[in-house]
């Protein structure tokens, strides 16, 4: 994985449950892993079990896009060809529904 997220980035994403309240399209979407067409995006953090709960479009498949769990070990084991995840440094946290791509996969 290009640009791992490091411990104390991690610390700052709210832990399993704690925004369950929250609807989803209000959960405030904290990190943007991608791959091609590929985009993973995160909501919630387990640090013990290093799992995220989050928004996952998986070949630009909008239809089939859900909220469920991904693990870090999952992503930083993927890799096409010679390229891997990355994570986009440049992405700020923002609402669920303010991200253009979960706004058509979520048809909000």
């Amino acid at each position: 994985m290009w640009n791992k997220p490091v411990k104390e980035e991690l610390e700052k994403i709210p832990v399993f449950y704690s925004t369950e309240e929250i609807p989803l399209k209000e959960k405030m979407i904290q990190m943007h892993f991608f791959l091609g067409g590929c985009d993973w995006y995160v909501a919630e953090y387990d640090t013990e079990n290093q799992i995220f709960f989050g928004f996952a479009i998986l070949n630009d498949d909008y239809d089939n896009a859900e909220w469920g769990y991904f693990s870090m070990q999952e992503l930083c084991e993927l890799k096409i060809e010679c390229f891997e995840i990355d994570r986009d440094l440049y992405f700020t946290p923002k609402k669920a529904i303010e991200i253009k791509k979960i706004r058509k996969a979520e048809k909000w």
